[in-house]
């Protein structure tokens, strides 16, 4: 699992549909949803229920949801601090 799997699937939770998160995203609508496939195939289970007016979250994803944005949160955190610079 990527850090951009991650991303993107935030990104595509919060739009409820790719095609806003791929231009949410400025990627293109096939590689977000083949990385979004992908995503569920490794956790071995969807997270999203796909209907034709886009994309909701099932149970799974709103539990990974939870736990995605605060990973990012982390990241975010340890970047700023890296550039921040040691404390003294």
């Amino acid at each position: 699992m990527s850090l951009a799997q991650i991303r993107y699937f935030v990104a595509v939770a919060e739009e409820g549909n790719v095609g806003r998160a791929a231009r949410r995203l400025r990627v293109a609508q096939p590689p977000l949803s083949r990385h979004i496939r992908s995503l569920e195939d490794e956790l071995g289970t969807p997270l999203f229920d796909r209907t034709p007016r886009g994309m909701t979250l099932l149970p799974s994803g709103e539990l990974f949801l939870s736990h995605a944005k605060r990973i990012l949160e982390a990241v975010d955190d340890a970047c700023a601090a890296v550039r921040r610079g040691p404390s003294e």
